[in-house]
């Protein structure tokens, strides 16, 4: 289903890994990706990230973002398996995944876009959920129109052309209860 933005091109497949499948994926990341809790530089004070990541690639690709530089992990069989599934169905190429693991409601993305150096031009962004739902923001860089969706365990998110340009997104902290979430964020990186 195309998401109707202006300034956009974002697709979101509701059931891309049934419920299923959804439920074995995340289990096995969860327990098999080597997770890390890395500290970021927030106005001019070292704090923890309130989620855990994972950086997986093909040929040692980092990944730099924030001030902080991830030094890749091989991608595991499944991350491949996983990987080879979304370019198929996108037609497009991955080398990279980000794999965020939301804990509970308190951990959090901010607002960000996917717009650093390496992705090029006009990156295209593939996030596969597991795991609980959580809302997804978007931002509007200029209107600031905002949205809100809801991505439910085994979707995809694709975003392409000028997204990363004129929006912004995040994954909120919330009051009530939620289980964890895994996100992997599939990338081509350029260099």
């Amino acid at each position: 289903m195309k998401i109707t933005l202006p300034d956009a091109d974002i697709e979101y497949v509701s059931n891309f890994y049934n419920a299923e499948q959804a439920s074995l994926l995340f289990n096995d990341l969860h327990q098999k990706l080597l997770w890390r809790h890395d500290d970021i530089l927030m106005f001019g004070k070292q704090i923890k990230i309130p989620r855990l990541q994972a950086w997986y690639s093909d040929n040692d690709l980092s990944y730099r973002y924030s001030n902080m530089t991830l030094e890749s992990q091989a991608l595991t069989p499944i991350l491949r398996q996983v990987q080879r599934k979304i370019s198929e169905y996108s037609q497009h190429e991955f080398n990279a995944v980000l794999a965020n693991l939301y804990r509970n409601q308190s951990d959090s993305v901010g607002w960000h876009s996917d717009d650093e150096i390496e992705l090029g031009t006009n990156p295209v962004i593939a996030s596969l959920s597991l795991g609980a739902e959580r809302d997804f923001q978007l931002k509007h860089i200029k209107t600031k129109e905002k949205v809100t969706l809801a991505l439910a365990p085994g979707s995809l998110l694709i975003m392409r052309g000028t997204t990363q340009h004129y929006w912004q997104h995040c994954i909120p902290k919330r009051s009530r209860n939620i289980m964890p979430r895994i996100n992997l964020t599939f990338r081509k990186v350029l260099y």
